[in-house]
C-alpha cells in the first residue's frame, strides 16, 4: 500500500488559487475522516488539507506520510504541521527533531504529563467534547477506537517535543474546560517556544477543533494562517497600533 493511500484530502474551491497546506496529524483513536469538517472549512478559504494517520497506531509510517506531503511540489507553501491531542504532541516532535521542516505549527489540545481517570464511553464523549453533532459523529464511527484517550502518550515524545527547539511560530488551541489536558498544564510549554500564542477557548473540552466552539477553533486558525502569510501586521488594533492578540 501506499504511504499516502489513507490520507484524506480537502481542496481549495475551482476557480480560487490555493493560499497554503495544512497536514493535520489526528488524536488517539481517531482516524483522517474524523476531521472532514475542519477539512472542509479551511478547504473553503482556499487552503489545501491533508490528514494523516493516528501516530499512536503507526508512529514511523504518519512520520513518511508528512514527509512525502511536506515534499509534495503540487501543495503549495505555507506548510504548516497541525495536530490533535497526541498529534499535537507528535507534531511538535517532528519540528522540535527536525525530522520534518515546516513553517509553521497548530497545536489543538496539547497533551500534558499528568494522569487522567479512564471512564466509560459517555465519559469520554464529555471529556471529548460538547457538541452534539460529533458525539454522534464518534459513537457512530466504527473507525474510532473507544478508550484510546485513556492511554497515555509514548513518555519519549514529551522530551522529543522540547519547546526551546521548536523555531517556527506555534498557534495553540486549548479549550479552558480541558479535563484530560488542562489549560494550566501546558502554559509553560508554550511559554518556553521562542514564538507561540496560546488561545483558550470557554466552554470548550479537549477536542479544541471540535466542540460547540469549532466555528471560533476554525477561525482562529485561519487568521493564524492569513498571518503567516501575509505578515504579522496585516490585523492591527488601531487604539494600540499592536497586532492583536
Amino acid at each position: 500500500m501506499a504511504v499516502l493511500d489513507e490520507v484524506a484530502a480537502w481542496n481549495n474551491p475551482e476557480g480560487l488559487n490555493p493560499r497554503g497546506t495544512v497536514i493535520v496529524i489526528p488524536g488517539r483513536g481517531e482516524h483522517p475522516g474524523v476531521y472532514e469538517r475542519l477539512g472542509a472549512r479551511l478547504g473553503s478559504d482556499a487552503y489545501r488539507v491533508r490528514v494523516v494517520g493516528d501516530p499512536t497506531v503507526d508512529a514511523d509510517r504518519v512520520t513518511e506520510q508528512v514527509r512525502a506531503l511536506v515534499a509534495d511540489d503540487t501543495l503549495p507553501v505555507p506548510h504548516v504541521l497541525a495536530g490533535s491531542d497526541t498529534g499535537a504532541l507528535f507534531a511538535a516532535a517532528l519540528v522540535a527533531t527536525g525530522a520534518v521542516n515546516a513553517d509553521a505549527l497548530v497545536l489543538s489540545g496539547l497533551p500534558g504529563t499528568g494522569p487522567v481517570t479512564p471512564a466509560d464511553w459517555e465519559g469520554e464523549l464529555d471529556a471529548r467534547t460538547n457538541c452534539p453533532t460529533h458525539r454522534t459523529r464518534l459513537t457512530d464511527d466504527e473507525g474510532v477506537r473507544r478508550g484510546a484517550l485513556w492511554a497515555p502518550p509514548p513518555s519519549e515524545w514529551f522530551g522529543q517535543a522540547d519547546p526551546t527547539a521548536v523555531d517556527v511560530p506555534v498557534l495553540g488551541v486549548h479549550g479552558a474546560d480541558d479535563v484530560v489536558s488542562p489549560l494550566d498544564a501546558v502554559r509553560d510549554w508554550y511559554a518556553k517556544v521562542g514564538s507561540a500564542r496560546l488561545v483558550g477557548l470557554a466552554g470548550t473540552g479537549h477536542d479544541a477543533l471540535n466542540n460547540q466552539t469549532h466555528r471560533s477553533a476554525a477561525a482562529t486558525v485561519v487568521l493564524f494562517l492569513e498571518r503567516l502569510r501575509l505578515g504579522s501586521e496585516i490585523v492591527r488594533d488601531e487604539l494600540t497600533g499592536e497586532p492583536p492578540r
